[in-house]
């Protein structure tokens, strides 16, 4: 009797298909890491050195004291970064034309003095006189890039005038007193004072981070390939997005051993991405680029070079009187060293060590955000070892003559591969 037994067709099993995995994965790395040698070779290096000297510094003070990458600690990293964060993502937007903005210091502490003897001396709205506090860094640093503009004089030399003229006008608005406490649980308070408590938060914040990043390189990448241009392919997005959600939920983990999400963590991050998008997605960031590029091709193109560089030293003006509250949040109060000491330099170093060039045309707002990480990283490592304070100039400087001759190399391969 013949057997109707009819053979099955033949399926891959997992061990055929793990062969043709592997050798998919194997061609995906072989072309990253062409492209990341043909980028390399032609100057762009990106975020690799300073992400390269976090991880080296977060490992040497790990080893030298095992509380540094503690919740604890890494949470109020995580605060102590926002002030002078803020001041630095304005320092990119004048660091992206070619400028140097030596006000950002005098505004900060300018627009915390106004806003403190507003509110506490004469009894003004908190809301109302954080409003007046950031109209002040505007219009401040919109005289400045008016007359920089106009006059053609150097911005450093016009902003090195604005800080001494706003330090004095400072000094003048606290009087005598010299010192004013703020409410602690007032409004500006609280903006490094709250935390997120319920861990769903953090997780939240993370979720729609990552959904964001992924979203905005989709469209992205549809909008260049109906142009035409060269796109990031599906897979690469992919890959991107899988590596912001790891870091986005190991970060949120971290702060949730803690006391959870910080409003100051969440209020900065916002405001660097949105920038960002202003920056890479907008015309009016095409045209700091384009001026940072060439002014006078800029000229030639009909772009209003008087106006672009007012509302850059506007957007700079604005961002040094936000970090100025912050940091007068952090301290509850307002004194006559407000915006001094170091303030002004870690706020250029942390934009330069991010990555921003000094040439111009270079950089992103999260350059700012990995420049702060560093110094902060430095300057917190260095409390928990005991470190004088002197050392952590000298290495800072370090780092900051390293990221310049970086970026000089980096500049002049971009020029011999014709792309600077």
């Amino acid at each position: 009797m013949a057997d109707d037994t009819r053979a099955e067709p033949a399926t891959p099993t997992t061990e055929a298909r793990q062969p043709h995995l592997a050798r998919t994965i194997a061609r995906a790395v072989e072309g990253w890491v062409a492209v990341f040698r043909r980028k390399l070779s032609a100057g762009e290096l990106g975020a690799l050195p300073v992400v390269l000297v976090l991880a080296a510094v977060w490992i040497v003070f790990q080893a030298l004291n095992q509380n540094f990458l503690s919740p604890r600690n890494l949470s109020n990293l995580s605060v102590d970064i926002v002030g002078t964060g803020l001041i630095a993502v304005g320092i990119v937007f004048v660091l992206l034309l070619g400028e140097l903005d030596l006000s950002v210091g005098s505004i900060s502490g300018l627009a915390a003095a106004v806003f403190a003897v507003l509110n506490v001396n004469s009894g003004v709205p908190e809301w109302l006189a954080l409003i007046v506090a950031v109209l002040t860094g505007t219009a401040t640093g919109a005289v400045q890039g008016f007359s920089f503009a106009r006059t053609r004089v150097p911005a450093f030399v016009v902003t090195l005038a604005g800080l001494l003229t706003w330090n004095g006008l400072m000094l003048y608005i606290l009087g005598n007193s010299g010192t004013v406490n703020l409410d602690e649980n007032g409004l500006v308070a609280k903006l490094t004072s709250y935390y997120f408590t319920n861990s769903a938060a953090a997780y939240a914040v993370a979720a729609v981070a990552t959904s964001m990043v992924f979203l905005v390189s989709y469209l992205g990448r549809r909008r260049r390939k109906a142009f035409g241009m060269p796109y990031r392919s599906l897979r690469g997005i992919t890959i991107r997005t899988g590596a912001v959600a790891m870091i986005a939920f190991a970060t949120a983990y971290v702060l949730n051993q803690f006391q959870g999400l910080p409003l100051a963590l969440l209020i900065f991050l916002v405001v660097v991405a949105g920038l960002d998008i202003v920056l890479h997605r907008t015309h009016y960031g095409r045209q700091i680029y384009a001026l940072g590029g060439s002014v006078e091709a800029a000229r030639r193109a009909s772009l209003s070079v008087t106006r672009v560089r007012t509302a850059v030293l506007a957007v700079s003006g604005t961002m040094a009187a936000i970090g100025g509250l912050f940091l007068a949040s952090r301290i509850t109060s307002v004194s006559q060293s407000s915006g001094s000491g170091v303030l002004l330099l870690n706020a250029i170093a942390a934009a330069v060590i991010g990555g921003t060039s000094l040439f111009g045309g270079r950089g992103t707002t999260w350059s700012a955000v990995l420049g702060m990480l560093v110094i902060q990283s430095n300057a917190s490592g260095m409390a928990l070892t005991d470190t004088p304070a002197a050392v952590q100039f000298v290495i800072t400087g370090g780092v900051l003559f390293a990221a310049v001759v970086i970026d000089s190399l980096s500049r002049r391969s971009q020029e011999a591969h014709g792309r600077a």
